[in-house]
């Protein structure tokens, strides 16, 4: 292994054990004494690579906004039904949260504006879900009356309150929450033709990506 190697290597375990003990303990108790020591590495390496706490909270929320916009770009990538592509999306991100500690971690700085230098990911997010259902709006996929505005303020505030219910109980992101939330929304915003054609819990396509690895999902810069 070269040295640069090790360096990314060392960066990605500071990374990943700065985002459990965001999660577990808060930013502020957090120490970069603990940080370091859940890494395996000293405080001279740490040093060597973040200068401070709030540097690597800046760190942590830059690899969850990676990993989230590598999952937005699939979404947005497909020629299919973009509802669909919507409601998997929906699913996707939810496994990203569930699995991924830095992504949980990072959303949760961002929210709370610990590092205050990365783009708000909720508002992100936002346009994100307007984009898919405006596409959708040009398809003819959306039921009359059903605008993107309205249908997107409602999928923002179902998915933005699974997220903060799921840091006190993980289970608000497993499939059957989500696809409850599609089951009850899809009827009322899905053209009726196409209404019965769609899946809530996710298409085959959602389906989990078994070469990803729990605290590296996505990590690609955008």
């Amino acid at each position: 292994m070269t040295k640069q190697d090790r360096a990314v290597r060392t960066r990605r375990a500071l990374i990943r054990s700065a985002a459990e003990q965001f999660e577990d303990r808060g930013y502020v108790r957090a120490s970069l004494a603990e940080i370091s020591a859940g890494a395996g590495v000293s405080s001279g390496a740490l040093h060597f690579h973040f200068a401070n706490k709030a540097a690597v909270a800046e760190a942590v929320e830059h690899a969850a906004a990676r990993a989230l916009r590598a999952v937005a770009v699939r979404g947005h990538g497909g020629d299919g039904c973009a509802l669909q592509r919507l409601v998997d999306l929906t699913h996707h991100v939810a496994r990203l949260l569930c699995a991924d500690v830095v992504v949980r971690a990072g959303l949760r700085l961002n929210a709370e504006g610990v590092a205050g230098r990365v783009r708000d990911l909720r508002r992100e997010w936002r346009e994100c879900v307007l984009g898919l259902l405006a596409e959708a709006e040009r398809r003819g996929e959306l039921a009359a009356g059903a605008t993107p505005h309205r249908t997107g303020a409602v999928v923002v505030a179902a998915t933005t309150g699974i997220e903060v219910l799921a840091r006190e109980d993980r289970g608000w992101l497993a499939r059957p929450s989500l696809t409850d939330v599609w089951q009850l929304l899809l009827p009322c915003v899905a053209e009726p033709r196409l209404a019965g054609t769609l899946n809530p819990a996710g298409s085959e396509a959602a389906a989990p990506d078994s070469r990803a690895e729990p605290g590296q999902l996505g990590l690609v810069v955008r």
